[in-house]
């Protein structure tokens, strides 16, 4: 992650177990969480979860929530997150407009904006709205900033925070976003694609680790894939380029080059709305996807989809089903859901591309290049 010696930061957590017991925290909500029963859902000892939550005490992100009765003895003080002790920006950037949040350690969007905007203006336009976008959710800085998380149309390599040929905007080719908005804006910056910062957030959400893929439609059409409760990105930080599988040979022209491709296909129903057209070409991609990789759900997203969920869910549903019925498949039917808010879900995730990390909920790649292994809790005291 690109730091600045500006801004607020955690003091750091100093082990994978802190990550274990804050991330239970979080879940629990304001209802709380005792320490037995940290200790009971991460194998640690009494004396080491003992340890760590007066550390988190101490530090300001944990805080008693009263007392709950007993199954013997006295009554268990709880324990909960302090949400305000610090708080993300997440900051989509789009092709024709631009969404803020700042949201603090719980997610709860404190303060929100959205504003048009040119992603093929100069760069120094488009760096210019980007923080004064930050700048207007900061407010008068009182809260305390951990960071911005940005995410914006792939490909791109999130590790060095670099842009790749964003569709349709080719000249963005190597420019260093990641750097370049942090020295605008005096925070630490994590770059991510739209889809993945989506997926992201989405996962965090759950209460349990699962495979699934977000397929969002809107200026463009990506996935970002969940695998194993994790966000893969694959090798080259390239995985999840959904809308450029050619489903379509010598098919209309794509502003990637190509022809065929799923997204100007949907796209293009969707323009002259035929939103049923639109629906089954989405379905058709995400057959392949869960043909390919068995993905256990399917959650759709963006603007377009969010104009009318029902029709692209019912079209994607009904696509699934006949691929699974023409290929014998356990008669298990694979779930499809639209999230809401539109394109909402992209900027809430990419807040979380900051968050996450303090609860060790990124997985094998996390932005920043920094690999975050899962060995079994260790016991201290």
């Amino acid at each position: 992650m690109n730091r600045s010696n500006s801004g607020a930061n955690l003091p750091t957590l100093r082990s994978h177990n802190a990550a274990l017991v804050l991330d239970l925290l979080r879940v629990a909500g304001e209802r709380g969480i005792s320490r037995l029963e940290l200790a009971e859902r991460t194998g640690l000892t009494p004396q080491a979860v003992s340890k760590i939550t007066a550390r988190l005490r101490t530090e300001g992100l944990a805080t008693e929530a009263g007392r709950r009765a007993s199954t013997g003895g006295k009554p268990r003080t709880v324990l909960r997150l302090v949400p305000e002790a610090g708080h993300a920006v997440g900051l989509h950037l789009d092709r024709d407009g631009l969404t803020v949040v700042l949201v603090d350690l719980a997610g709860a969007v404190a303060a929100s904006r959205t504003a048009p905007l040119d992603f093929g203006a100069p760069a120094d336009e488009v760096l210019a709205a980007a923080a004064g976008a930050v700048a207007a959710v900061r407010g008068d800085g009182a809260l305390p900033v951990l960071g911005v998380g940005v995410a914006v149309p792939g490909p791109l390599d999130h590790r060095g925070g670099v842009l790749h040929r964003v569709t349709g905007f080719p000249r963005w080719d190597g420019y260093p976003l990641r750097d370049a908005l942090a020295g605008r804006t005096g925070l630490p910056v994590v770059l991510d694609k739209d889809t993945n910062a989506a997926a992201l957030g989405l996962a965090l959400r759950a209460q349990e680790p699962a495979d699934f893929a977000y397929l969002h439609l809107g200026t463009g059409l990506g996935a970002g894939l969940v695998l194993g409760g994790a966000v893969h990105r694959g090798a080259r930080t390239g995985a999840g380029e959904f809308g450029h599988q050619t489903v379509q040979l010598d098919g209309v022209r794509c502003d990637c080059g190509g022809r065929g491709c799923l997204e100007a296909l949907c796209l293009a129903a969707a323009r002259r709305g035929d939103v049923a057209e639109a629906a089954r070409v989405l379905g058709t991609g995400a057959a392949n996807l869960v043909g390919l990789l068995d993905i256990g759900r399917v959650v759709l997203g963006g603007r377009t989809v969010a104009a009318d969920p029902d029709a692209y869910v019912r079209g994607v549903r009904a696509v699934l089903d006949e691929r699974a019925r023409r290929d014998g498949a356990d008669g298990v039917p694979v779930p499809v859901v639209a999230a809401r808010g539109g394109d909402r879900p992209v900027a809430e995730g990419a807040a979380q591309l900051v968050l996450a990390p303090l609860f060790g909920r990124v997985g094998d790649a996390e932005p920043g290049g920094v690999a975050r292994k899962e060995p079994a809790p260790a016991r201290l005291g």
